[in-house]
This record gives structure tokens, sequence and C-alpha cells, in this order.
């Protein structure tokens, strides 16, 4: 899954639960249904040929996109007073989760510290295609989840 797409699930589940503990640990557990489902990976920092600053820029992208649908959301909720504070420190908590999973994996990634190898091997277990199999390419058809699953979180962020 993209990192926009693990951001707007993690708002969503920040946005209904009021236990911060409960938004920790459902985040973290989202991030890995969803990272099981078909996707595509645009991001080739794992591949064998790129290295981070071929592919740097898509992350950034990703990241970017992520906070600024999320902050939009935010905005338009807060200008309809449909959202409090606490409700708006429960959503980026939920983001935040939702994607740390990706970010330690990267930092393993580029700096093979030993201690996170047992996190990363976990995490590509999680993923129910091998890397490189053409279930990972990025093509619209393994993208369908992504796209899915990001417009039921805007239309639940603006609803629930």
């Amino acid at each position: 899954m993209i990192l926009t797409t693990h951001a707007l699930a993690g708002a969503v589940i920040g946005k209904n639960l009021n236990n911060p503990y409960l938004i920790i640990v459902l985040s973290i557990i989202v991030h890995y249904a969803m990272d099981h489902l078909r996707h595509g990976e645009y991001v080739e920092v794992f591949s064998k040929n790129t290295s981070v600053k071929n592919s740097g820029w898509k992350v950034v992208l990703d990241l970017l996109t992520g906070f600024l649908a999320i902050s939009l959301i935010l905005f338009f909720l807060h200008i309809h007073n449909s959202l409090d504070k606490p409700s708006t420190f429960n959503i980026i908590l939920g983001v935040f989760f939702s994607i740390i999973p990706d970010f330690i994996t990267s930092i393993y990634w580029k700096f093979r510290w030993k201690f996170l190898e047992k996190y990363y091997n976990f995490h590509s277990w999680v993923h129910r295609y091998p890397r490189y199999a053409p279930e990972r390419e990025w093509t619209l058809r393994n993208a369908r989840n992504d796209i899915l699953i990001s417009l039921t979180a805007i239309i639940l962020l603006f609803l629930l």
C-alpha cells in the first residue's frame, strides 16, 4: 500500500476511537492487514537496482499527498465544527502509527541495523506476494485496493 492509503486508514481509526492506546494498536494492525492485500509497490527503494536517492522523491511525494489530503479534510471538518481538538490529536496519532511500520522498514533497508532485521523480515512476510512478483508491480489492477481503501477512508472521515 502507498503511504497515503495507510495514513487515511489511520485517520479513520483515530477519528472514531477515543483511546490512544487502542488507536496505536489498531493503526499498526490495520497497516499489516492492508499490506497483505494485493497492491502495487511504486517504491523501488527496496529493489535490487535502485537507491534511496533514485526513489526517495516518490516517498516524499506520497507523504506530501497524504498529509495534504488529511490536512484538507481536517480543515473542512473544523470549518463545519464537527471536530474537536482531542479528535484532531487522535487522527494525527492514527496517521503516524499507520505509517510507522513502513518507516521502520525503510530505516532497516538504508542502514541494515541488525536489531531491526527480525522486524524487517516480519514486515516482508506479511506481504502475501513476494518482492518483484507481478502482483506487486505498479499497475492499475494492483493499485485497485489502494484506490478503494483511500476513497472509502475519505468518505468515512466525512460521514462518521
